[in-house]
């Protein structure tokens, strides 16, 4: 879709939008057959094209750990704490949450629903990285495009620590 802005000049430019994007994540938490398992920290976050960081979306961990000491742990989800994690102070709001069982869960973002009606029209990747205290870590990508027309769901599967991951977009 096209919207209209205006120049310094009165010349009105045409710059393309997405509009109203809505977004939810659908993620498995597979059972693990370990001596010594740890819930998961899960990161989530919005990536341009050319992979610079749009927004972090969620960042799931140890929440409840005296004096924050849950977010010693972050570091181990190495590619979102280059590009995103050392530059928030934790808790974010409405972004940090509790760690996940196992299972199916999805994960809505109405706190960054202003952010998201912004986005341009373009290509995203959403980034999905999970990482255990005495296990594994994971990332895992889905790119998608903006705008949609409908409801779209885009999907990916991990291969240790995470199952299956769907992104539904909805205009």
């Amino acid at each position: 879709m096209k919207a209209s802005t205006t120049l310094a000049f009165g010349l009105p430019m045409l710059s393309t939008c997405a509009l109203a994007a809505d977004l939810s994540v659908k993620i498995e938490i597979p059972q693990m057959n370990v001596a010594e398992y740890h819930r998961p920290y899960i990161a989530m976050w919005l990536e341009k094209g050319d992979q610079s960081v749009v927004t972090p979306l969620a960042v799931l961990y140890d929440i409840k750990k005296r004096d924050n000491g849950g977010t010693k742990w972050l570091k181990d989800m190495r590619t979102f704490w280059r590009k995103v994690g050392r530059d928030l102070s934790y808790p974010v709001d409405g972004v940090s949450g509790a760690t996940k069982t196992t299972g199916e869960h999805t994960i809505s973002f109405p706190a960054k629903k202003a952010e998201l009606d912004k986005l341009p029209a373009g290509d995203y990747t959403l980034a999905v990285e999970v990482a255990r205290e005495a296990g594994g870590r994971e990332l895992v990508r889905i790119p998608f495009r903006l705008p949609v027309t409908g409801k779209q769901t885009f999907s990916a599967k991990g291969k240790e620590e995470v199952g299956n991951i769907s992104l539904q977009v909805a205009p």
